[in-house]
């Protein structure tokens, strides 16, 4: 069975949609205060656009681990 973990920032845009980044594997030891950190810099640096929208606020982070089983239908 694979595993994997995943880390998802939801921002909100200068029209008020909500934006989804995804960064696959982070790493084990982050803390939620690493999190908002890394956020409120996304968001104050202006470092991404989406569709040429501005990101305007940190809205939810959350970890999502997956746990996938693969099946061989060679019969």
């Amino acid at each position: 069975m694979a595993e994997s973990k995943k880390l998802v920032l939801v921002f909100k845009n200068s029209i008020g949609k909500e934006v989804t980044f995804t960064i696959e594997d982070p790493k084990d030891a982050l803390t939620e205060a690493e999190i908002k950190a890394a956020m409120d810099l996304i968001v104050e640096k202006n470092i991404f656009k989406k569709n040429n929208y501005d990101l305007v606020e940190a809205v939810e982070a959350r970890i999502v681990n997956t746990q996938t089983q693969e099946y061989d239908l060679v019969v």
